[in-house]
């Protein structure tokens, strides 16, 4: 029996589930990339890639303060950030009753895109990993299983108000629930030196988070990190991982419409695929505790792949649920292998930058992916050429990470 006493309970636990509520909130985004489409494309007549168009500024936003995030959590309090991206959430929604043309759109995905940057992946790992060490990937997979829980929750919550009461009553029920359940979880996700806790007086080792005490030189920044070719396969990684994401969320409902599922079915669908990606990440958080990071990170990538072929496929019934499972699993488990990987190949004391500056990669794959699949819809009237691209990307990216290495022992050696 192990002498160390189990690390997700009391404190922990609750921070770790402070976290996810946090994380509920990039389940918001779902609801603007698929339910809410076709009522703005049949209200305001715009063309499939001019709606894909519009979340490019959310995107940027995302990648943008992503990096500035990362670089104010190790000199700022990371609940400070989480507070602030509630707030703004909560108001770009609830203002979003007065939406009548694009850029007040591309306005609303900007919002979101402010949010998601302070209450992402960033500031919600950077926390768990200073206070996890042997769970930490099932505590990363329960923090970060609130974005898909809020994802299924929000889209539903948005449809059925949406056909009762209209689209804007229900973005603006939307911000309204980011300021009553959000908001005050922000408060609790308090990092692990803001609380005095008994095991701190003892040994660090025997809490399971010895590594947020150990020596800055064994640990990379972002300046050593871009000398290393493992930061440069992350990049790519990550591009093509996005592109296949970002276009996902835009378009799958309206390309399940497009072969002549109801909109009912087309977002049940959706919203299924989100919900997949809350077990996954519990469940692949168990499962990467038991594998190597670089591991974990090639089985997800090959089922990415994998979920990228099936969009190539005639899109019958089991093709449909296929994808729905396959994708729904993989682009959730990325949540949790990305931060292990990072921590794996140089140390996590500089988790929250280096993450922060490879979400950069996030307005690039994020803006290329959806708008260039809505063109290529438009032109040709299918996705096919779109879809071949962005799964021989994937390939492409899985191929890649056996060249993963941990840097910190490659400059020992």
């Amino acid at each position: 029996m192990s002498s160390h006493p189990p690390e997700l309970r009391g404190r922990t636990l609750q921070v770790v589930l402070a976290c996810s509520m946090c994380q509920t909130a990039l389940g918001y985004g779902y609801v603007l990339a698929g339910p809410l489409s076709p009522y703005l494309l049949e209200e305001f007549g715009w063309s499939r890639a001019l709606l894909a168009s519009a979340q490019a500024p959310q995107i940027w936003a995302v990648g943008l303060s992503s990096a500035l995030v990362g670089y104010l959590a190790i000199r700022v309090r990371i609940r400070s950030l989480l507070s602030l991206g509630a707030v703004i959430l909560a108001a770009g929604f609830m203002l979003s009753a007065t939406l009548e043309s694009w850029w007040q759109f591309a306005l609303l995905w900007m919002v979101q895109g402010l949010a998601t940057g302070m209450l992402g992946d960033i500031t919600v790992g950077a926390v768990v990993a200073q206070w996890t060490q042997r769970s930490r990937a099932v505590a990363l997979g329960i923090a970060y299983a609130g974005s898909n829980l809020g994802g299924a929750v929000a889209t539903r919550f948005f449809a059925a108000i949406a056909a009762t009461a209209g689209w804007r009553t229900g973005l603006m029920a939307l911000g309204f629930a980011a300021l009553v359940l959000i908001l005050p979880s922000t408060r609790l996700a308090k990092e692990r030196h803001e609380v005095e806790l008994p095991e701190s007086r003892g040994a660090a080792s025997e809490t399971g988070s010895a590594e947020v005490f150990e020596e800055a030189e064994d640990h990379l920044d972002v300046s050593q990190a871009l000398r290393t070719r493992s930061f440069w396969i992350l990049l790519f990684t990550l591009m093509s991982f996005w592109m296949l994401l970002v276009t996902v969320l835009q378009h799958f409902v309206l390309y399940l419409m497009d072969s002549g599922l109801s909109r009912g079915e087309a977002t049940a669908h959706m919203a299924n695929l989100v919900l997949m990606g809350a077990a996954s990440k519990l469940v692949f958080g168990w499962v990467a505790d038991r594998l190597t990071p670089p591991g974990a990170m090639k089985l997800d990538y090959a089922m990415l792949a994998i979920s990228a072929g099936l969009l190539l496929l005639p899109p019958g019934p089991l093709v449909i649920w296929c994808f729905v499972v396959v994708m729904g699993f993989a682009y959730a488990a990325r949540d949790v292998v990305t931060p292990l990987v990072i921590g794996h190949c140089f140390g996590i004391r500089y988790l929250a930058p280096l993450y922060g500056v490879l979400m950069l990669t996030f307005p690039v794959g994020g803006t290329v992916g959806p708008i260039f699949a809505g063109y290529v819809q438009d032109e040709t009237g299918s996705y096919q050429i779109a879809f071949a691209i962005i799964a021989g990307m994937l390939l492409i990216s899985f191929l890649m990470l056996f060249f993963l290495r941990d840097e910190r022992a490659a400059r020992r050696t």
